[in-house]
C-alpha cells in the first residue's frame, strides 16, 4: 500500500463513497450500542511515549530509520518527523504493581533504545525539542511513512495557502511554512483508558474538565524556534500547524481539526458523529468489509473509514474504537500533555490523570453538571499559556491558583480514584507524592526550563542559541536519573 500511497490522487467520487461508507459504519456502531456487543471491563490502560533524537550538541538528528532499524523493536516505531519516535508500553491494568510494572518497562525500554541510537543519537523525553529551527522542519525531514506524506499533501491542498504560526506569549513567534512539518516539533504522552459504553461520557467529560489542570502542572513546552512563548507552546503550535481552513472558513465558524470540542455529551456516539459531520476526510481510502453486513452474520466489524477518518481529527481528549481478541471496545485517549521530563514525572502524570477522573466520573453530581464547557475550555488555554503560575476556574471555589487546587481538592480526589482501581499504596503515594511536591515547589518541566535558560542568559552571559543548548544536553543528563523535575538543580 505504501508505493500506492505516494501517488494517490483522490478523486471527488472517492471522498463522496467514503463519506457514505464513514456512515455505514456509524449505523454499524450505533446497532453495536444498542446490543451491547461492547467489552465491559473497566481499567486497562495504555501508555504512548513520543522522543527526540539528539546529537552531542543538542541538535535534531534525522535518523529515525537507522534507529529503528538496529533496535527491531515494534514497541518502537517513527513518528511524523524522522527526528521523533514513538514507543507504544503494553497495555495494562494499573491495580496492584501496574505502575511499577509500567515503570520497569519504560525504563527497559528506553535505555534498549539509547543503546541502539549510540551511535546515531541519544534519546530526549521533552514537549518540545528547544533546539529546532526552521531548516529542521521542512518537508524533506518528514518520516519515511507514505501515509505521512499523503496526509501532508490533502492538509495543504485543503488550507489553499502556507500555514501560519502567530504565538504571543513572554515573547513572540510569527512564521509560517508550506508543510504540515512543524506539527512535529510537538511530542507528548498519550493515556488510554478503557472504559464501558455506558460509562464512556462520563469519563470523557471528567477528561475535558480537567484538561487546564493537567497541562498547566505537567507543562514542558516553553520554548520554540528560540522564544519563549508558553509554558505548553505544544497546544498552541499543534493547533496552527494543522489548521487547514483559510480565513473565509474561520469567519464562517467551519471547526478546526485541532478541536476542544465544543459541548459535554451523553454517548460516545456523539463524538463519532460530529467527527462525520463537521470535518471533511483527509484520507478517503476505502476498505472492503461492509460493516453491518460483518454485524448481522454475527462478526465483529473493523471500522477501518470510522477510524481512520476519527484519526485525523485531533481531539485533546480522543475517543477510540478498536478490538483485541475478536471483542470490540472503548478507549479515551488522554492527548493534552508533552513528553517527559522523566519516566517517573510521566507516571505520576499518569496516575494523577487515572485516579481523578475515575473518582470524577464515579461522583453523584457529576462536575461537568457544575463547570460550563466554555469555563472548561478556557482552563485549557490558561494552562496552557501559564503553567504551574496558572490561576483556574473551579466551581465552589471560583479563581484559584491551579497549584491550590490540586493539592487542597483534586489530590484526594485521585488517591480515592487509585484506591478504586486497586492501585498498590506504596506506587499511589510515591506517584501522587510527585504531583504534590511538584505543586508545594512551583516547578514542572516548562519552569525548569526557563530557570536553567535564564542562568546561562544572565548569570553566565550566554546568548540564547548557546543557553538552550546548554540547557538541553543538561536536562538530557538529569533526566537519565529519572528523578523528578522538581528536584532538578538548575544553577
Amino acid at each position: 500500500m505504501g508505493k500506492e500511497l505516494l501517488t494517490t490522487v483522490f478523486a471527488p467520487e472517492d471522498r463522496v463513497q467514503y463519506r457514505q461508507k464513514v456512515r455505514r459504519c456509524l449505523d454499524a456502531l450505533a446497532m453495536m450500542l444498542d446490543r451491547n456487543a461492547f467489552e465491559t471491563e473497566n481499567g486497562m490502560t495504555g501508555l504512548e511515549i513520543e522522543l527526540n533524537l539528539i546529537d552531542a550538541q543538542a541538535q535534531p538528528v534525522m535518523r529515525n530509520a537507522e534507529v529503528l532499524a538496529g533496535l527491531g523493536d515494534p514497541t518502537f516505531q517513527t513518528e511524523l518527523g524522522q527526528f521523533n519516535l514513538e514507543l507504544n508500553a503494553r497495555p495494562r491494568r494499573i491495580s496492584g504493581d501496574g505502575f511499577g510494572e509500567y515503570e520497569r518497562d519504560v525504563l527497559d525500554s528506553l535505555r534498549r533504545a539509547d543503546r541502539a541510537a549510540a551511535n546515531e543519537a541519544g534519546l530526549v523525553l521533552i514537549g518540545m525539542l528547544p533546539t529546532l529551527g526552521p531548516d529542521h522542519l521542512v518537508l524533506a525531514n518528514l518520516s519515511a511513512n507514505a501515509r505521512y506524506r499523503l496526509l501532508n499533501d490533502e492538509m495543504v491542498g485543503a488550507r489553499g495557502e502556507q500555514f501560519h504560526v502567530d504565538i504571543s506569549g513572554v515573547e513572540r513567534l510569527q512564521s509560517a511554512s508550506d508543510s504540515i512539518a512543524p506539527e512535529a516539533a510537538c511530542t507528548s504522552v498519550q493515556f488510554h483508558l478503557q472504559v464501558p459504553p455506558d460509562r464512556f461520557a462520563q469519563y470523557w467529560n471528567a477528561s475535558q474538565a480537567v484538561a487546564g489542570v493537567q497541562v498547566a502542572i505537567g507543562a514542558n513546552s516553553p520554548y520554540f524556534h528560540g522564544r519563549r512563548l508558553w509554558a505548553e507552546t505544544r497546544i498552541a503550535l499543534f493547533e496552527q500547524a494543522t489548521d487547514t481552513r483559510p480565513d473565509e472558513l474561520k469567519a464562517q465558524g467551519v471547526r478546526p481539526r485541532v478541536w476542544f470540542g465544543e459541548r459535554w455529551i451523553t454517548s460516545v456516539f456523539d463524538l463519532f458523529e460530529e467527527n462525520a459531520r463537521y470535518f471533511p476526510p483527509l484520507l478517503p481510502i476505502l476498505e472492503d468489509e461492509d460493516p453491518v453486513s460483518v454485524l448481522a452474520a454475527g462478526g465483529v466489524p473493523r471500522l477501518g473509514e470510522l477510524r481512520l477518518h476519527n484519526g485525523t481529527v485531533y481531539r485533546w481528549n480522543r475517543p477510540v474504537y478498536d478490538v483485541m481478541n475478536g471483542r470490540p471496545h472503548l478507549r479515551v485517549e488522554n492527548r493534552v500533555l508533552p513528553s517527559g521530563p522523566t519516566v517517573v514525572d510521566l507516571l505520576a502524570n499518569a496516575a494523577f490523570y487515572f485516579g481523578l477522573i475515575r473518582q470524577l466520573a464515579e461522583e453523584e453530581r457529576p462536575i461537568w453538571s457544575q463547570l460550563t464547557f466554555a469555563a472548561a475550555e478556557d482552563n485549557f488555554h490558561v494552562g496552557a499559556r501559564r503553567g504551574i503560575e496558572a490561576t483556574v476556574f473551579w466551581p465552589g471555589i471560583g479563581e484559584t491558583p491551579v497549584v491550590d487546587l490540586v493539592r487542597t481538592v483534586l489530590l484526594p480526589k485521585a488517591y480515592a480514584g487509585l484506591e478504586r482501581f486497586g492501585v498498590d499504596r506504596v506506587h499511589r503515594d510515591r506517584l501522587l507524592g510527585v504531583i504534590e511536591d511538584r505543586c508545594r515547589a512551583g516547578r514542572n518541566g516548562a519552569s525548569w526550563q526557563t530557570d536553567a535558560v535564564w542562568a546561562a542568559e544572565h548569570r553566565r552571559g550566554s546568548n540564547r542559541t548557546a543557553a538552550l543548548q546548554e540547557m538541553v544536553l543538561r536536562y538530557r543528563s538529569l533526566q537519565q536519573s529519572n528523578a523528578p523535575v522538581h528536584t532538578w538543580p538548575t544553577i
